[in-house]
């Protein structure tokens, strides 16, 4: 079969009211089944789950993107002094959270993590390929205050062992490993790298990595370009990775004809900062600018550049469709 562009999203979808206002396990398996038939009905080719078993009132500033994953796992503490948050609010790139997912207080291990639970109330509901997002160790690292290994990296490996033994049990089609605070600091890219590598060297299926510059309420979190990021990718033991293009323009995507050639590309074409949905026109032009860039069969996937929770659905949901009528326009024109 020729190459084909894929459709897909980066994970999140948001939240739906009922769900907020009833976060029964019924009501997480009805949304999830409302996430799933949504993209189906969309014509998506690789589907995610929403990441909604995440979500809690307790902690929507990162929709359990830090927190659902740190919390559960031994060694680490949520009950926080003030010295403690006055040493975490001191530390750079950290503007996006009033306060760390925790301190870590001894070794750091699973405790009642279960990431192969959530894929398992996932999987039913479509018979689609699914993939499976996890946020990555070095970002949530960052999030912690260290009283325990006495050394970053030694904090950081021991999240990752922790990831790499949970998605050893996940047979996903793909894993995607989620880093959004690594861009606004590259020169760590070589001990995100390897501890990112332990938790890919233990995936099944397909290994993805999504980079992007962060999103909270539509800003933009991390500054920097990706030439300083080239270097990281690079190190990676991943078959594709799933970038950040369409809010800051296809200029530095020509620098990618410069990574490994096993490493495939998804190029993000749906800017989810801004609630005006692209139209199928605009979404097989950014494809035309990206195959131009880097060659049609270098591109594996295309997205939007981040996950949907900060939008209203009725916009994630059109900027689903317009993606799938872009990418089939974008092979109809000559």
């Amino acid at each position: 079969m020729a190459h084909r562009i894929q459709t897909t999203v980066v994970g999140s979808y948001p939240v739906p009211d009922w769900l907020r206002a009833y976060p029964t396990r019924g009501a997480l398996v009805d949304a999830m089944m409302v996430v799933l038939k949504t993209q189906e009905l969309a014509g998506l080719d690789l589907l995610a789950d929403g990441e909604l078993s995440r979500f809690d009132v307790s902690h929507p500033e990162t929709n359990g993107m830090i927190d659902y994953f740190v919390r559960p796992m031994a060694g680490i503490d949520a009950d926080l002094s003030r010295a403690q948050l006055d040493a975490f609010r001191r530390e750079a790139g950290m503007a996006f959270r009033t306060q760390p997912a925790g301190v870590v207080a001894g070794p750091i291990d699973e405790g009642t993590l279960n990431l192969p639970a959530d894929f398992a109330l996932a999987r039913p509901l479509t018979d689609r390929p699914l993939k499976f997002t996890l946020t990555s160790p070095y970002m949530l690292a960052k999030t912690l205050v260290d009283e325990h290994y006495g050394d970053f990296r030694s904090m950081l490996l021991a999240v990752a062992d922790v990831l790499a033994r949970q998605v050893a049990d996940i047979d996903a089609a793909v894993v995607q490993i989620d880093e959004a605070n690594l861009p606004g600091s590259p020169e760590d890219g070589p001990i995100a790298a390897e501890a990112i590598n332990r938790i890919l060297d233990a995936v099944k299926g397909e290994r993805a990595v999504h980079v992007c510059f962060g999103n909270y309420g539509g800003q933009t979190i991390q500054q920097g370009e990706w030439a300083a990021l080239l270097d990281f990718i690079n190190r990676l033991h991943v078959n594709h990775v799933v970038l950040e293009f369409a809010r800051r323009g296809y200029d530095e995507l020509a620098g990618f004809k410069d990574i490994r050639d096993d490493i495939q590309l998804g190029v993000g074409v749906i800017d989810i900062k801004d609630n005006a949905v692209e139209t199928p026109d605009q979404v097989a032009s950014r494809i035309q600018a990206a195959c131009e860039a880097v060659g049609e069969n270098r591109i594996r996937y295309v997205h939007p550049d981040c996950g949907f929770w900060m939008l209203p659905r009725p916009v994630a949901d059109a900027k689903m469709l317009n993606l799938v009528k872009g990418r089939d326009l974008f092979y109809r024109t000559p």
